[in-house]
C-alpha cells in the first residue's frame, strides 16, 4: 500500500511540474516527486539509495525554490493542454502497468512510467531554464529509479550518482548570455 501511494505521490509532483512555472510551484513538484520515487524504489534500493535519490531532489527543490521565477504560477492562462498532457499520462501509465505488464513492481513500473513520460514532454516543451532544469532532475531519480526493475541486486552508487546529478542540474546556468 506504501508503494502505491508513493506512486500516486511521484505522478503528482511530475504534473506539479508540469503544471508550474514559478519556482515555488516547481520546488514543491521536484519535492514532491523525489519523495514519490524513493518510497517506490526503497524495496528495491534498499535505504541508503532510497534516501540518496530523497537527498538528491531535496536539495534541487531547495536550490528551486530560491530560484527562477516569483511565486507559485501553477497552471497561468493556457496551460490546459499541459492539464489534459497530465491526465491522460496518469491514465495511460495506469492502464500499461494493471493491464498491459505483469509481476512485481508495479507502482514503480508506474512512477517511471508517468514521471520519464511527464517531465520529458516538460523538458522537450519547455521555455524556461529553471523549468527544464528541474524536469531534468526529476528525470535523471526516475532513471535510477528504473535500474530496481533490474532482476539482479543494483549497488547504491547509481541511486547516489542520480541523486548527485539531480542536485547539480539545478545549478547549471539559466542560459546563453548574448550581447545586444
Amino acid at each position: 500500500m506504501v508503494e502505491a501511494a508513493s506512486g500516486f505521490v511521484a505522478w503528482v509532483g511530475v504534473s506539479l511540474v508540469v503544471l508550474a512555472d514559478g519556482r515555488r510551484g516547481l520546488a514543491l513538484g521536484m519535492a514532491l516527486g523525489a519523495l514519490g520515487l524513493a518510497g517506490v524504489s526503497l524495496s528495491a534500493a534498499g535505504p541508503i539509495g532510497a534516501i540518496a535519490l530523497a537527498a538528491g531532489g531535496a536539495v534541487a527543490a531547495a536550490r528551486r525554490f530560491t530560484a527562477g521565477p516569483a511565486g507559485w504560477a501553477i497552471m497561468p492562462a493556457g496551460s490546459t493542454p499541459r492539464l489534459v498532457l497530465c491526465v491522460a499520462g496518469g491514465l495511460l501509465a495506469l492502464w500499461v502497468e494493471v493491464a498491459v505488464m505483469t509481476g512485481s513492481g508495479g507502482a514503480l513500473r508506474f512512477a517511471l512510467i508517468a514521471v520519464v513520460g511527464l517531465a520529458g514532454a516538460r523538458v522537450l516543451a519547455g521555455e524556461n531554464a529553471s523549468v527544464v532544469q528541474t524536469a531534468l532532475a526529476l528525470l535523471a531519480i526516475a532513471i535510477a529509479a528504473g535500474a530496481g526493475l533490474a532482476p539482479h541486486t543494483v549497488i547504491a552508487w547509481t541511486y547516489l550518482a542520480a541523486g548527485l546529478v539531480a542536485a547539480a542540474v539545478t545549478w547549471l546556468p539559466d542560459g546563453v548570455r548574448r550581447a545586444a
